[in-house]
């Protein structure tokens, strides 16, 4: 059986549940085949989880979305995504004990470098290996910098946030769904850990979960390969920096 993830359960836990209103409908089984035959063991209880529609009680519904290019979708008020995301955390709740610095470990990649290397020999990989896959380089961030000359921190270590965009990828994506440029440009952080090791991260862009939900919702073909492209160009330059590539 192919083991699926932890991420990859609550987000297709959460996709389902959104694409599937029916699915609340669905009475759950009363017993777990699997553990039937499993001998209890002594000190571990395994939480009683609620129906879903007690989970899920309601969908909120979405203002019409934008159908031509570049056409914004109505803006979705506060209340509704607070009524969506307050629906949700009972099941999250009830399937992980996450607390918020799991969230954000979940939500990234990361690579730590090979012993040896130096911020910029980290950084020079990372710049080549973009610059190979056409991946250009729009901003930079030296965070490390304003922490001294803003703050007085001469203490913190170093890390820098770099951005990049594949200009092509960018303009379909903002056909698609303007909302998708608070998201861009891609971004890189180099830094350094308590341990003054050096690390390259960014944002978990696998999509590979969508795969779990019929029609992908509703992603257009062209825009699945873009994400995937995208997505496997940042890890190979990610990769590349960690090893020192050049």
């Amino acid at each position: 059986m192919q083991r699926i993830s932890l991420k990859q359960t609550l987000f297709a836990t959460l996709v389902m549940s959104l694409a599937i209103p029916g699915l609340a409908a669905d009475p759950a089984p009363a017993v777990n085949p699997y553990l039937a035959n499993m001998p209890a063991s002594p000190g571990l209880s395994l939480p009683s989880l609620p129906s879903l529609p007690s989970l899920l009680p309601s969908i909120p519904k979405f203002p019409a979305q934008g159908v031509r290019p570049y056409e914004m979708s109505g803006v979705v008020p506060q209340e509704t995504k607070a009524k969506l995301i307050k629906s949700m955390m009972p099941l999250m709740n009830a399937t992980t004990r996450m607390d918020l610095k799991d969230m954000m470990n979940l939500m990234t990649i990361k690579y730590k470098a090979k012993p040896g290397l130096t911020f910029d020999d980290v950084k020079t990989s990372m710049e080549l290996r973009a610059n190979s896959l056409n991946f250009k380089k729009v901003g930079e961030s030296p965070m490390w910098k304003d922490f001294q000359a803003v703050l007085g921190d001469m203490e913190a270590p170093r890390i820098e946030v770099y951005h990049y965009c594949d200009i092509a990828v960018g303009r379909e994506m903002l056909k698609y769904s303007p909302e998708s440029a608070v998201y861009m440009p891609c971004r890189f952080t180099i830094m350094e850990d308590a341990d003054k090791n050096i690390w390259v991260m960014t944002l978990d862009w696998d999509t590979t979960w969508l795969d779990s939900v019929k029609g992908r919702m509703g992603t257009p073909d062209v825009l699945w390969d873009h994400a995937v492209t995208i997505r496997d160009k940042m890890d190979n330059i990610m990769r590349a920096a960690a090893n020192g590539d050049l």
